[in-house]
């Protein structure tokens, strides 16, 4: 069962000449409902400004269409928060010299919890079990006389701040959102009353903006109600994966076909996961992932590899492995394309230590990656050069998503370390919550051991409680690596996480910038340091050459 909502809204302009007021309610496909929830909104432009009623238009148009442009895996705070926080510079920017401003109510209902979003003086209660809790806080100045001056709104401010609060559901409740031409004139105890005796949401919204002009609210009223219907059964984590009661395939053979797959071989076998290659019909390699027998009885297995195949649908690019549709799936798997190439352990096994050159290029494809990984709000948690994979169409791709993770969709157990003990972060090894700057100093470590093959820290096996001291300097096991670099990589590898880059485009840019620095350090040609001397010397020559020319053939 998914979430059931019952929604009524209503708005009166009053005895003003314009309605300000704006009301927003996003009822998306299932799909989507699922992942990014049920959006209501109430915004009330304030008259002072030069257009009240556009900034509260524009502001509830921006947040229904681009909150459900983000990407899914965003906490819905987040998401919420990066784009009013675009939505405020633009409001300040577009009022030419005059403010725009407007306060909002945001209510998102994802799964089974809530999330609201709130700037100004709209208010926001929650009735349940025959019980009104406001849940909102008026953004206006104590001072007398300035109670109804806003203090917080879009627009107001360079720097916006909103109070962001959440909850878990429970059903039969209701969530009512008000702007203050109502509740300036409706005491709580009228409203209660009346959402006590009404069964119906619209009755409810419209009995309150009758009873607020009525009692003499000379400014625009409205009112949005949700109530609650019906809780998904299961957690959002397995809706978004689409969890079902698919069993496991059974051991596959060679030569086997396996709902439209023909089994070539088995690629690789763990006690966490079984990897055959299989072709398509038309003959395309693929690597087809399920779990071995013995993990049938685990209950968090199946939706961690559909969770698994989720994170890389949300991710995918020149950086990660195509995924199969599956159209007709039955089992338990998902089918990534298999690439020709080499993971960068194997390149090395096979060819040693990888020249700086190559070395700065898969850095470069690396820190993008984990760029765009990142900012789906998504941490890889296993980076190492088993799981780079060297295309022999020149592409870096990350693999292995089995212990990826997303903050509000992942269960991390405790007492666990995810990961490869010689790449985990020193802060991992102390119960750290996960975060992107531990991939970044994976991806350190990573680096480090193709230029020189060895750890920055020594390596460290699953038993071992390491102590972390100075890392060993790159360039002792590689002379030829350049002091900007090593700066770099000693960074990256800090056993401070503030002393660590904080993002991979921070990252990336450091890096560009070393290379033409480095760059900038080589000797030019002469060409290119003084073209007019080389040019005069050549001419000089030729000159001389003619005159040697000229006397032998007079001798002659």
């Amino acid at each position: 069962m998914s979430l059931q909502l019952s929604i009524a809204e209503a708005t009166a302009t009053g005895p003003r000449a314009e309605n300000q007021d704006a009301l927003r309610v996003v009822t998306p496909a299932p799909a989507l409902a699922a992942s990014k929830g049920f959006l209501c909104a109430l915004a009330d432009g304030v008259s002072q400004c030069a257009d009240g009623g556009l900034a509260a238009r524009a502001t509830l148009q921006a947040l229904a269409l681009d909150y459900y442009a983000t990407p899914e895996t965003w906490a819905v705070a987040q998401a919420l928060d990066r784009l009013l926080l675009a939505q405020n510079r633009w409001l300040r920017a577009q009022g030419g010299g005059q403010p725009l401003l407007t306060t909002l109510s945001a209510l998102v209902l994802r799964g089974r919890r809530y999330t609201l979003a709130h700037v100004g003086d709209c208010r926001v209660y929650r009735w349940c079990a025959g019980k009104l809790e406001k849940l909102t806080t008026e953004h206006v100045w104590e001072q007398p006389g300035m109670q109804h001056v806003l203090s917080r709104a879009l627009g107001l401010d360079q720097h916006l701040l909103i109070d962001y609060s959440e909850g878990e559901l429970q059903q039969g409740e209701q969530f009512l959102l008000l702007s203050d031409g109502v509740w300036a004139c409706l005491d709580d105890a009228y409203i209660a009353g009346v959402l006590r005796d009404s069964s119906e949401p619209a009755e409810v919204v419209n009995t309150l903006i009758q009873a607020a002009h009525l009692a003499g609210s000379q400014d625009n009223a409205s009112a949005l109600l949700v109530r609650v219907d019906a809780l998904p059964q299961s957690n959002l984590g397995d809706t978004l994966a689409q969890l079902r009661d698919w069993p496991l395939p059974p051991r596959l053979r060679n030569g086997q076909q396996f709902e439209g797959w023909h089994v070539v071989a088995v690629r690789a076998e763990s006690r966490q996961s079984l990897l055959y290659r299989v072709r398509d019909a038309q003959g395309q390699a693929w690597l087809l992932k399920t779990l071995p027998a013995s993990r049938s009885t685990e209950m968090a297995a199946g939706p961690a590899l559909l969770l698994e195949e989720w994170f890389l649908r949300r991710v995918a690019g020149r950086y990660f492995p195509e995924l199969h549709p599956l159209p007709q799936r039955q089992h338990l798997y998902y089918v990534q394309r298999e690439y020709p190439g080499q993971t960068l352990a194997e390149q090395f096994a096979g060819h040693g230590q990888l020249p700086l050159a190559q070395c700065l290029q898969l850095a470069a494809s690396l820190l993008r990656g984990l760029g765009m990984l990142h900012r789906r709000n998504i941490l890889h948690r296993d980076i190492k050069p088993e799981n780079l994979h060297l295309g022999s169409d020149g592409e870096l791709r990350l693999l292995d998503f089995g212990l990826a993770y997303c903050p509000g969709l992942s269960e991390d157990q405790a007492h666990q370390l995810p990961g490869t003990p010689s790449y985990l972060a020193p802060e991992a090894f102390q119960g750290a919550a996960p975060d992107a700057r531990q991939d970044l100093y994976a991806a350190g470590v990573t680096l480090y051991w193709l230029l020189s093959g060895h750890y920055p820290y020594g390596e460290i096996e699953a038993f071992q409680h390491p102590r972390f001291g100075q890392p060993t300097p790159v360039s002792r096991y590689r002379p030829d690596v350049p002091s900007w670099l090593e700066q770099m990589l000693v960074r990256a590898v800090a056993v401070n996480p503030a002393q660590r880059f904080e993002t991979a485009e921070e990252w990336l840019l450091q890096l560009e910038q070393g290379e033409r620095q480095s760059d900038a350090l080589k000797p030019r040609p002469l060409l290119e340091r003084e073209p007019l001397k080389l040019w005069r010397g050549l001419a000089l020559a030729s000159l001389l050459l003619n005159l040697i020319l000229l006397l032998c053939l007079l001798r002659g």
